[in-house]
C-alpha cells in the first residue's frame, strides 16, 4: 500500500524558476540534478514511489529529499559537511 507524504511542496515562483534552471544545466554534478527533479516533481503532485520510478531511485531518497527541502527550502538541498578525512580527488 502506497504511503502518503505528509509535506507537501508548494513552490514560489522564483523557487521554480530557479530549481527549472538547475535541472536544465548540464554541467551541475548529477546529484544536485536529482534532487532538483525531485522537488519538481513532489511540486506536481506526484507520491514518493511514482518519484522513484521515474528517477530510478529508492523512495527512502527521495522521502529524505523532500522532507528537507519542506523544511529548509532551497537551503535543505545543498551539499552539508561530514565527518571524517575530505576527499583527495578534485571534483
Amino acid at each position: 500500500m502506497p504511503r502518503k507524504s505528509p509535506y507537501t511542496i508548494e513552490l514560489s515562483q522564483q523557487e521554480r524558476e530557479i530549481l527549472q534552471a538547475q535541472v536544465r544545466r548540464y554541467t551541475l554534478p548529477y546529484r544536485e540534478v536529482v534532487r532538483a527533479k525531485i522537488v519538481l516533481m513532489a511540486a506536481a503532485g506526484l507520491d514518493n514511489d511514482q518519484i522513484a520510478a521515474r528517477l530510478d531511485t529508492r523512495r527512502e531518497v527521495v522521502s529524505k529529499w523532500r522532507k528537507r527541502f519542506y523544511q529548509q527550502r532551497l537551503a535543505g538541498l545543498e551539499e552539508r559537511p561530514r565527518r571524517g578525512r575530505p576527499a583527495i580527488f578534485p571534483p
